[in-house]
């Protein structure tokens, strides 16, 4: 596919002919002067070749690391070559909405088959074609469960910030309560205190796992004691650590929701990325978004049509409890495409890889003087408490070369490590910030 098409004068002439006009300008007749945007005074026109050496100039200014120990929400994972070129076929790039199912049918399959992969992922037993992302995903699962007797949210204290804003943006505007579950201290959910703040007017609450701090929390627990009092488990979860956690399904969570970004896509400056939702049968009718299922034609050959939209997204608009139709359709079949090249042997060796690379790292650091904050098992995020400022060893980290964790604290970092950090990028990272820290 080409990246451009340019126009000569005799394409332009022959579609103003077709269209009736004798200019490019007759084209704007019908927008009024007044608000029409003035002549610009544009440079002139450069060669290719200064223009590439321009903008590589200016790429240049970017600093790039070949070393990452920093997640919270975002991580780096090797993405087979399989899954880069084949998601960036043409016909994959270039594919629209599928209205017209006739039309659109392989791009149907492709949600359909991202829906059945992250059923499986997640035990649950059926998910949408997608959302804009984990955050966003996090809110309508939540929105699912709001009713006339319920309009209260709990939301445990180690959620990400940026899912906990998200949530608290668009729940506070549809006249919903939401209340945060101190952690009194603790790295993970304190159970105790969600029993305390549980009532009948309770619809959902969202705890995820991993949370924020990289801890694992007891999900059982939790969606025992979140059950027990009347109310439905949103779950959130990092994908890769379901290679070896137990699934959603598996502890009672109602919905299962997460950032697909580790499923095959690149760290691309925040996105594009994509939320991955999936419920319980029982739940299926409030479940926002499009839902892909597969049935046959007149002649008995499979096919695939959109199914199971509530119809107050598209014509009751004022009594839907989400207008979300649009999906991320091209991270969607990428994130298929590597569940489906990893297969569940795959998963769980990344998964594993994870853990043991963070459990190294956090060691190494240990060894250097940078001790490890909390006691909590973790997957791959751990926070550590220095001698030193967290920005002072960051700073250090970066003038080598080294992206360093999150700052949390004014001495306390969370790092993360996946598959693709090495023994000797780690060992190295250790000893420079027990140079800084002494």
């Amino acid at each position: 596919m080409a990246k451009y098409t340019p126009h000569t004068q005799a394409d332009v002439k022959d579609m103003l002919a077709k269209l009736g006009y004798n200019s490019v300008e007759r084209l704007y007749d019908c927008v009024p002067e007044s608000i029409r945007y003035p002549e610009m005074e544009l440079e002139e026109g450069v060669s290719e070749a200064d223009a590439e050496r321009k903008l590589t100039a200016l790429a240049s200014k970017n600093r790039t690391y070949n070393s990452v120990f920093l997640g919270a929400g975002a991580y780096r994972h090797y993405i087979p070559a399989a899954v880069r070129n084949l998601s960036q076929r043409s016909e994959f790039v270039t594919a629209y909405t599928p209205y017209q199912a006739e039309m659109s049918q392989g791009i149907l399959q492709s949600i359909y088959e991202y829906q059945s992969l992250i059923c499986r992922l997640t035990g649950m037993e059926v998910s949408n074609a997608s959302h804009y992302d984990g955050a966003t995903a996090a809110a309508e699962g939540l929105l699912m469960f709001k009713s006339s007797t319920k309009n209260r949210v709990l939301i445990s204290e180690h959620v990400k910030p940026q899912t906990k804003a998200v949530i608290k943006t668009y729940l506070e505007d549809s006249g919903v309560i939401v209340e945060e579950i101190s952690a009194q201290g603790l790295a993970c959910t304190n159970i105790d205190l969600l029993r305390a703040q549980l009532g009948a007017d309770v619809m959902a609450v969202y705890v995820e796992q991993p949370n924020f701090l990289g801890v694992i929390e007891d999900m059982q627990e939790i969606s025992n004691a979140v059950h027990e009092a009347g109310s439905k488990l949103v779950a959130g979860v990092y994908p890769i650590s379901l290679g070896l956690l137990k699934r959603p399904g598996e502890y009672g969570a109602d919905v299962a929701v997460g950032e697909g970004q580790p499923l095959g896509m690149n760290l691309s400056f925040g996105g594009a990325y994509l939320g991955f939702m999936a419920t319980k049968k029982e739940n299926m009718r409030k479940l926002p978004g499009r839902i892909v299922g597969e049935t046959v034609d007149k002649k008995g050959d499979k096919a695939y049509v959109l199914t199971l939209q509530a119809r107050e997204q598209h014509i009751r608009r004022e009594k839907a409890s989400s207008n979300i139709c649009s999906n991320e359709a091209h991270c969607a079949l990428t994130a298929g495409m590597y569940l489906s090249f990893m297969g569940k042997e795959g998963m769980r060796k990344v998964a594993e890889a994870c853990v043991s690379n963070a459990h190294y790292f956090q060691f190494a650091l240990a060894k250097a003087g940078i001790a490890l904050k909390y006691r909590n098992e973790f997957f791959n995020e751990f926070v550590t408490i220095s001698k030193c400022t967290a920005e002072n060893l960051l700073n250090a980290l970066s003038q080598q070369g080294i992206l360093g964790g999150y700052k949390i604290g004014t001495h306390e970092i969370l790092w993360c490590a996946t598959e693709l950090n090495s023994r000797e990028e780690m060992d190295r990272c250790a000893l420079i910030c027990g140079e800084v820290n002494k």
